[in-house]
């Protein structure tokens, strides 16, 4: 099996509100995501592709429309998370995404995978498909997804 993994960064705020130590409280990470893909290597002569399983500028565009983009400089925050919900709310403009789920960094593996396991798949009417992806909370703690 032959895979790709394409690496990209964002920053995000978030907390862990009934955890009993300093994630209760509003912070944010540099956070690292790795997608990797499997698929068959194109065979095309002529193709701007031919020899890839995916360009890697490809996967970078469908990983920043579909999750990058929305989770960058953005605060994560749980939907039952109501006193921070309401103060994120009254800040104008403030770009806020609520999660079904507390923004643990394996609730967000999750929750990226399964935003961007669609966007990948079959891709260009190729077989193609998401079959992992770690996210980075910080360099030495992470949680990954498997297909």
């Amino acid at each position: 099996m032959l895979t790709i993994t394409r690496k990209l960064e964002f920053d995000a705020g978030h907390r862990i509100p009934d955890h009993n130590s300093q994630c209760r409280n509003l912070h944010g990470h540099r956070y690292t995501v790795l997608i990797t893909l499997t698929g068959e290597v194109v065979d095309a002569d002529g193709q701007s592709d031919s020899g890839m399983i995916m360009d890697f500028s490809d996967v970078k565009a469908l990983a920043n429309t579909h999750l990058v983009n929305v989770w960058d400089h953005a605060f994560l925050v749980y939907c039952n998370d109501m006193v921070v919900r309401q103060f994120l709310d009254s800040l104008p403009d403030h770009k806020t995404v609520v999660l079904d789920r507390v923004p643990t960094v394996e609730n967000l593996a999750r929750i990226a995978f399964d935003i961007l396991q669609p966007a990948f798949e079959n891709r260009y009417g190729r077989s193609l498909s998401l079959s992992r992806l770690t996210l980075y909370e910080t360099p030495n703690c992470w949680a990954e997804v498997t297909a």
